[in-house]
């Protein structure tokens, strides 16, 4: 597994992969933070277009990324990143949305537990998952950079100017 680290505006994040897939974003504080394991190999090359799509998005100048993922999930993880990567830029949904496009709206912790394992912070968007009330919940790089990250989204949508966010 190759590694690099970039600076963001939410503090650093760390980038791993194969060298043709992205499979791991994670950050460095928060309750899911997580640095490169002993074993992985630090290599800046295969993450040059990861960081400057990443660095674009910071600066409201990229709402979708065009980059090649892997993230290691069970099927069921992988249905419910499939459907977060559905959510529009600006935009959220609840656990409950997510349950229901996965095909079982039963499943809403469970939803909750993949959303929190997402390997691909940011670029596959779990930030854009809230409570069913509105309310904003955990986030494995901390309430803060959740907070940040919608905060970001919402002022480049578009979505201010038609009234606020559109909740699916």
């Amino acid at each position: 597994m190759y590694y690099t680290y970039m600076d963001s505006p939410i503090g650093r994040l760390l980038l791993a992969g194969d060298g043709e897939c992205l499979q791991i974003l994670g950050f460095s504080s928060g309750p899911k933070a997580r640095g490169a394991a002993a074993d992985w190999q630090r290599s800046d090359e295969p993450f040059t277009v990861a960081k400057r799509q990443l660095t674009e998005y910071f600066a409201g100048e990229r709402q979708a990324f065009d980059i090649q993922l892997a993230p290691r999930a069970t099927e069921f993880q992988g249905r419910v990143l499939q459907a977060l990567q559905q959510i529009p830029y600006g935009e959220t949904r609840s656990y409950l949305d997510i349950a229901r496009a996965v095909g079982n709206p039963k499943a809403v912790r469970a939803v909750g537990g993949a959303n929190g394992n997402n390997p691909i912070a940011i670029i596959i968007p779990c930030h854009r998952v809230i409570g069913t009330n509105g309310s904003l919940t955990g986030f494995g790089g901390g309430m803060e950079t959740k907070r940040f990250l919608l905060d970001l989204e919402r002022s480049h949508s578009g979505l201010f100017a038609q009234g606020g966010r559109r909740n699916g």
